[in-house]
């Protein structure tokens, strides 16, 4: 067997290596790996957004509406100002922000790359201000500007590319059909878990990030604290968090603590 690992990772390794290009996430300066190009995935994102919206219900509430939609353009002025001014405009020239609020009682909020960002009705009791909104909206905002749904295809097509290698190195070995299944499905389970902690990096990094939108936005960061807390005590999922693809709640109010003196060093009321 380690033998077989040896070539698998010399093999994976070999056609990685040439693959993909090289960036740098804003604000936090973490280096990723992007084998998608923003065309190929904004215009995926697109077609996906497109049908969402056709068959979603907005919102009626027109003030709430233009709350997020207010809110949003102002965070996304923001960074989009940051990023100009640190010769990183090109990493969202082609974005066109969108907010839409609809009528679902869900407590969430979710973005699309490109900067398309729901928000449903059933958040607003939660966030309360526009201040708590602004820091949801942040979050989002940092997941598009972060590019994280491009690194989680860029993931999952390095994951391809290791079990189809895998296979084909298997059989080249002689391992018997029942073997190289045993193998490959423990692979997969090894990728779901990976997986899992991959998502709650992307959403730490997302908070982190969002924070000091918020922060630029003229929004106080201190009050993501507060906004966490009412959040958990509404929060029904009680799923570990080894095995969740979002930080405990615990975890989220510790490291956003830990991150509020930064984010006050961008704070202008």
């Amino acid at each position: 067997m380690r033998k077989l690992r040896i070539v698998l990772m010399s093999l994976v390794a070999a056609i990685l290596v040439g693959c993909g290009t090289t960036s740098t996430v804003p604000i936090t300066g973490r280096k990723q790996t992007l084998m998608v190009s923003d065309g190929e995935v904004l215009s995926l994102a697109s077609q996906q957004y497109k049908q969402f919206m056709a068959s979603a219900k907005k919102s009626t509430n027109a003030a709430n509406t233009a709350m997020v939609q207010r809110v949003g353009q102002k965070l996304a002025n923001a960074v989009t100002q940051y990023l100009n001014a640190n010769g990183l405009g090109s990493e969202v020239q082609n974005y066109a922000w969108e907010f839409n609020l609809v009528n679902d009682k869900q407590v969430n909020a979710w973005c699309m790359p490109g900067g398309k960002i729901v928000v449903y009705e059933g958040l607003l009791p939660v966030t309360q201000d526009e201040a708590s909104l602004a820091i949801v909206l942040g979050h989002e905002i940092a997941h598009a500007i972060a590019k994280h749904s491009a690194e989680q295809m860029s993931n999952q097509i390095k994951q391809q590319y290791g079990t189809q290698i895998g296979a084909q190195v298997l059989g080249a070995l002689g391992m018997g059909q029942n073997t190289q299944s045993i193998v490959q499905a423990i692979a997969q389970q090894g990728f779901s878990f990976a997986n899992l902690k991959y998502s709650r990096d992307h959403e730490n990094e997302a908070d982190h990030i969002g924070l000091i939108i918020a922060a630029m936005a003229g929004y106080n960061p201190q009050v993501a604290l507060t906004f966490w807390q009412r959040m958990s005590a509404a929060s029904t999922n009680q799923t570990a968090e080894f095995l969740s693809d979002h930080p405990s709640d615990a975890t989220r109010i510790s490291n956003i603590s830990k991150w509020i003196p930064e984010a006050q060093q961008y704070y202008r009321k």
